[in-house]
């Protein structure tokens, strides 16, 4: 029997994955969580053969929860599960540690078949961003060793970048993650460097393009 832990902050969608790991053969869901803080709780207290986790958590970044994981379990496989593209975050989070990744409207046979991968120490990735990787390296385009503009900040920066373009102001990033003022405003100038911009209107703007605001 495979036991799933399930991360992710909405309780609907969190439900809806557990009833599909529940429903499935030879899988059970042995654990749930919402935060980041409930999840390495759990994965500490807990054996786990995989760990479905989404990449935007109230209490910090999935990425960050994943780089955690990989600190104290090593071999424990993470499938993250995101509504982002797989274009701005398939290859960073799999540059991380994951072992696959597949945005939420994939259909629930493919998330299983993705969780009996994981659980036999493979990688998987959708057949969408496989075909997009191959098609890239044919016609000679970008490589996956090559980072997109987003894929060139940090964790932190593309923390902080999500929650300026959600409407967050520094003062209250600051509160949120706990960090001084000036240091999210060193962020801040950083993300506008890296990405070429420079007001936080332009930002907002980059963010709502390339699908990165919830």
């Amino acid at each position: 029997m495979i036991r799933v832990l399930v991360v992710d902050d909405h309780a609907v969608v969190r439900r809806g994955v557990v009833q599909i790991v529940t429903e499935a053969a030879e899988m059970q869901c042995t654990g749930e969580a919402g935060t980041s803080v409930e999840a390495l709780r759990l994965a500490r207290a807990h054996e786990y053969d995989v760990v479905v986790l989404d990449i935007h958590l109230p209490d910090g970044s999935g990425l960050d929860v994943l780089k955690q994981l990989r600190a104290f379990k090593p071999g424990l496989p993470v499938l993250m599960l995101s509504m982002y593209p797989e274009q701005q975050y398939a290859l960073r989070a799999l540059r991380a540690g994951a072992m696959g990744y597949l945005t939420k409207d994939s259909v629930p046979d493919e998330l299983v078949a993705a969780l009996h991968k994981l659980a036999r120490g493979e990688h998987y990735v959708s057949q969408s961003l496989a075909a997009t990787l191959a098609a890239q390296l044919g016609a000679g385009g970008p490589s996956p060793e090559d980072p997109t503009p987003v894929e060139a900040l940090s964790d932190r920066e593309e923390q902080v970048l999500r929650l300026l373009a959600a409407g967050q102001t520094v003062s209250h990033i600051a509160q949120t993650l706990s960090l001084s003022v000036k240091t999210v405003s060193t962020y801040r100038a950083r993300i506008l460097d890296k990405l070429h911009l420079t007001t936080t209107a332009e930002l907002i703007r980059y963010a709502l393009d390339h699908g990165l605001v919830d």
